[in-house]
């Protein structure tokens, strides 16, 4: 039901190796209309990745340093060594951030959108359970999970989430999805059964919110905490 990396990462990935040319690389985003390339082994094992932030390095300390023969001081030069070392650097070893961040194949796309958000990247080298590469994910890729279609969102909802999951009767709850958002309505046996289908028809791709309108037949919730008295 949840959606996973593999499920949105895009398999066809442009890579380089360690030894490829700061030109060559430069290309492979051009041509690749790409923002970044991972980097890989003689057995396919993601070691770093290379950006255009990484490549642009060069002309940015360049500029910062070195405009008329200037040559800055070696508190300067000490105070960038990283932006020193890939401005000098020209293949994809001396040019990429390692060590790489990397997500597997099967996991959440959730988990993937909070990798991003805490370590500040837009996209993630997918590697398999042996660390090979097979795909790469971005912010765009995570995007595209909410551009699901409201019909197939609903279906989804009604069939797997409250009949198969929960094993309710749906002939008495109403589903309706629009612009991504489900309405759930009607009346469920209990309430707990009503939480229950709130809560996972959260999980499913594409849904933006849920509107619950449920009603019960059996408070369970109350019951439950009485006798705990």
């Amino acid at each position: 039901m949840r959606m996973i990396v593999e499920d949105a990462m895009t398999s066809k990935v442009i890579s380089v190796t360690a030894a490829t040319p700061f030109k060559e690389i430069a290309q492979a985003l051009i041509t690749g209309g790409i923002s970044a390339v991972p980097v890989v082994d003689d057995d396919g094992h993601v070691i770093g990745m290379v950006s255009e932030a990484d490549l642009l390095r060069k002309e940015e300390f360049r500029e910062q340093f070195h405009r008329e023969d200037y040559r800055p001081p070696l508190r300067a030069r000490l105070r960038h060594p990283k932006g020193r070392q890939k401005a000098a650097g020209d293949t994809a070893a001396a040019l990429m951030t390692s060590p790489p961040i990397v997500i597997s194949a099967a996991a959440s796309v959730v988990s993937a959108a909070r990798l991003m958000q805490a370590r500040d990247v837009r996209r993630l080298a997918v590697v398999d359970g042996n660390g090979c590469l097979v795909g790469i994910v971005s912010r765009r890729d995570l995007v595209k999970v909410f551009l699901r279609d409201d019909d197939k969102i609903a279906a989804e909802v009604r069939d797997d989430v409250l009949g198969r999951a929960l094993w309710l009767d749906t002939s008495g709850v109403g589903v309706e999805v629009l612009q991504g958002v489900v309405t759930l309505s009607g009346q469920v046996d209990r309430r707990t059964e009503a939480g229950m289908a709130v809560r996972l028809a959260g999980r499913v791709n594409g849904v933006v919110d849920v509107i619950d309108r449920l009603s019960w037949k059996r408070d369970d919730v109350a019951v439950s905490a009485g006798r705990r008295r």
